[in-house]
């Protein structure tokens, strides 16, 4: 298809009906795992057309375990890439690839530490607790637990995806997806286990981010402009408004994943004020400040996750978030 021009992109002029003499931009939009609710505004914005009212033609790849959709986008592959955090985007910095945030769809991360009903009351007492953490939590999130709250490496002990040695042990305590691992403890455990957002304990980073190379945003700011202004909407509509369309295509591109499954995840994503939360409250889903990315920048280079030193405005950029678009979606 040929490219839509940046002016009528601009104007706001094309949109793919019959008899406009255009066609719709094709982009790419990478995902970090397959498809889930964690994703639904983007596939939302696909399933209702929002995309497309601006001019684009998305088209969302799963990520996976054998799949680096981010690699994908640094060879010019797609377009857009689904961050998990800002520790990647701090270290493209520093290896001098020209990747760049551009909105963060997640103000909140949803790694959380679950417990055993009353094994816990408040962050603090999980030190009294030994931690099942995978080897790449230990290597981030965990060095951080280390260095502002005095957890240990001697109560740390290895996480293998595998909840059973929580279940048995009231003792324990373990790392989760807030949306996937409380699931699975509530059917197989038969108990509702305690939650601990590690963001409610100071973990700041954004998450869910939308990344894509400066080299887009140079060429085609228009497309950037579009690409997050849908997305955001897309999440305002599959949070707020009917989410079966989203669900419908994220059931297609992942067949295991339930309707239950699915408003368990939505219903936690609210309840936590994962996306709609701090900022994004007032200057709309997506926004991004330079205070918050600076203060998980200084508490990662405090717990030796990454060195010093580096000039965080190059890692993001706020020209395309908190203008509060989508805001008149919310109910």
């Amino acid at each position: 298809m040929n490219r839509i021009s940046a002016t009528a992109i601009a104007l706001g002029a094309v949109i793919a009906t019959p008899g406009t003499g255009y066609a719709l931009e094709a982009v790419s939009f990478g995902t970090n795992w397959v498809a889930q609710p964690e994703h639904g505004g983007f596939y939302q914005a696909v399933a209702d057309g929002t995309y497309e009212a601006c001019g684009l033609d998305v088209t969302i790849v799963p990520g996976g375990p054998q799949v680096n959709n981010r690699a994908l986008m640094m060879a010019g592959k797609i377009d857009f890439y689904m961050g998990g955090d800002l520790l990647r985007s701090f270290a493209a910095i520093e290896q001098g690839v020209p990747l760049i945030t551009v909105a963060a769809i997640f103000q909140k991360h949803p790694q959380v530490i679950l417990t055993h009903p009353g094994a816990a009351e408040t962050w603090e007492d999980l030190k009294d607790l030994r931690l099942i953490i995978s080897e790449s939590g230990f290597q981030t999130f965990y060095q951080w637990m280390m260095n502002d709250y005095g957890f240990t490496e001697e109560q740390r002990e290895p996480y293998t995806f595998n909840p059973a040695p929580f279940l048995a042990d009231e003792g324990m305590a373990m790392q989760g997806y807030l949306s996937s691992e409380p699931y699975v403890i509530e059917r197989e455990g038969g108990f509702v286990p305690q939650a601990f957002l590690i963001a409610d304990a100071g973990f700041s980073t954004y998450a869910t981010t939308v990344e894509t190379m400066t080299q887009t945003i140079s060429e085609r700011p228009e497309v950037v402009e579009c690409f997050v202004e849908g997305s955001i909407e897309g999440w305002y509509n599959y949070l707020y408004n009917d989410p079966s369309a989203g669900n419908a295509l994220i059931k297609e591109a992942n067949p295991e994943m339930s309707d239950d499954k699915i408003a368990f995840a939505i219903e936690k994503m609210n309840e936590y004020g994962i996306v709609d939360s701090g900022e994004a409250l007032e200057r709309g889903i997506g926004v991004m400040t330079a205070e918050k990315v600076q203060d998980f920048y200084d508490k990662m280079v405090a717990a030796g996750i990454v060195e010093g030193g580096l000039d965080t405005s190059k890692t993001f950029t706020t020209e395309f978030v908190g203008k509060g678009h989508g805001m008149d979606l919310k109910p």
